[in-house]
């Protein structure tokens, strides 16, 4: 009756559809289904424009990547005639009362849809049914990196998608424009990496409970930048190396410069070390830069002990000379240095520096220093300067152990070995 109609028409609770969903018919169709539901799987091409890689972090071993991720398939029953539009285009706010694939992204760790200052969604529908369906997205997803090779490695990561719900016989992923559906943007860099390449392949994945799915991946390759790590690890560890070999050429007596010197050089390797394996996630093998660490860390540690055989070496020589010249002469004397240490005169003779008469000798020394004119002070230090000068090539061979001569050459030569190769093997 026409009262009915009335109170139909001033009924708020009903919601008038939109003209564009009268226009697309959305009340004349369940789209909980997929379109052709029961019949060949919906095939759904995908390409996709990567705007940025924000960061790739070793610690957690993944990255993060902003992209442009696009969808195109065919649904019938969104077809529409027009003779003035050859498409129509819409906001977020119709993708959740139509169909639209169920893509995800495989090893995600956290994505999200930019929503500033509106969702970045974009839908477009063309009078035949075609979709295109574009979203704005951040995801980080997992890398798995092997750091066998870190500093000097190339990392190969892939983000995979792949749909949730639908396995192969109900929705076909595949690439819209094969190898040419994926794009990056020409700027795109990184501060620890250079991005080698970046390609697009296609697989399937099974699961023992739903059965096969499409599934897409996006590779690159990342490769690292060694120059940072050349000058905080690798210089570093160089110049201590070669700070520990200065101590072959100190005097064997000056313990205390040697032993301090060979402390500070491997106290540094240790907190160069340290601060390496900081910032690296806890692998349990080896990497090349612990390698190169390692080794001269060693080279640091074994001129420590190569400066505690020649102490040792030398106090078990000084030991029998003394016992040797003790049976001669019926006492102990001492060598030239020893002597010269205790009243600061040279000494040329072995007789000159027996231990028993040495207290005496001093005293007859200062009574004749005290009786002589000032012109035989000045003749005896004359003469005492050019024996000096004569025998200080002597005193220094003397002083130099043969472990530390050989020492000189043996440890460069081998560490610059161990260097070629190092990089020869890594490079």
């Amino acid at each position: 009756s026409k009262r009915e109609i009335k109170m139909r028409k001033l009924d708020s609770t009903k919601v008038r559809p939109l003209k564009s969903e009268q226009l697309l018919r959305i009340e004349d169709h369940d789209f909980a289904l997929r379109p052709g539901f029961g019949g060949s799987p919906i095939p759904v091409g995908i390409d996709v424009q990567v705007e940025s890689i924000d960061s790739i972090s070793e610690v957690d071993m993944d990255f993060t990547m902003t992209l442009y991720l696009r969808h195109y398939w065919k649904d019938e029953r969104l077809s529409f005639r027009s003779n003035k539009n050859r498409s129509m285009t819409f906001d977020g706010r119709l993708i959740k009362k139509i169909w639209v694939p169920d893509v995800f992204f495989v090893h995600s760790k956290r994505s999200f849809i930019h929503d500033t200052t509106v969702q970045n969604i974009m839908l477009r529908v063309y009078p035949d049914g075609n979709v295109l369906f574009s979203l704005r997205i951040t995801v980080s997803a997992m890398c798995f990196m092997d750091f066998s090779r870190f500093p000097l490695d190339t990392q190969n990561c892939s983000l995979e998608l792949e749909s949730y719900a639908y396995n192969e016989d109900d929705l076909m992923l595949y690439w819209k424009h094969g190898n040419k559906s994926l794009s990056t943007d020409e700027h795109i860099s990184l501060s620890q990496f250079f991005i080698e390449e970046f390609s697009a392949s296609s697989g399937l994945a099974f699961y023992s409970s739903t059965g096969w799915y499409n599934r897409l991946f996006i590779n690159f390759a990342l490769r690292r930048h060694i120059f940072f790590f050349v000058l905080q690890s690798y210089f570093p560890a160089m110049l201590m190396v070669m700070l520990s070999w200065v101590s072959f050429w100190i005097d064997r007596r000056a313990v205390p410069a040697r032993v301090s010197l060979g402390i500070t050089t491997v106290l540094t390797m240790s907190t160069i070390m340290t601060g390496v394996s900081a910032s690296m996630p806890q692998v349990s093998y080896i990497k090349a830069v612990d390698v190169y660490l390692w080794i001269s860390f060693l080279f640091v540690f074994l001129s420590v002990i190569e400066y505690a055989a020649v102490n040792y070496l030398t106090t078990i020589e000084e030991r029998k000379q003394l016992k040797k010249r003790g049976k001669a002469s019926g006492m102990y004397s001492i060598d030239a240095v020893q002597a010269m240490a205790f009243d600061g005169c040279f000494h040329d003779t072995d007789e000159d520096m027996d231990l028993t008469a040495f207290s005496d000798r001093c005293e007859e020394n200062e009574t004749r220093a005290r009786a002589a004119s000032i012109s035989d002070v000045d003749t005896t230090r004359t003469k005492r300067k050019r024996s000096l000068k004569g025998n200080v090539g002597r005193i220094i061979l003397q002083n130099n152990h043969v472990i530390d001569t050989y020492s000189r050459i043996i440890f460069p030569s081998v560490y610059i070995v161990f260097n070629f190769f190092y990089w020869g093997l890594y490079i």
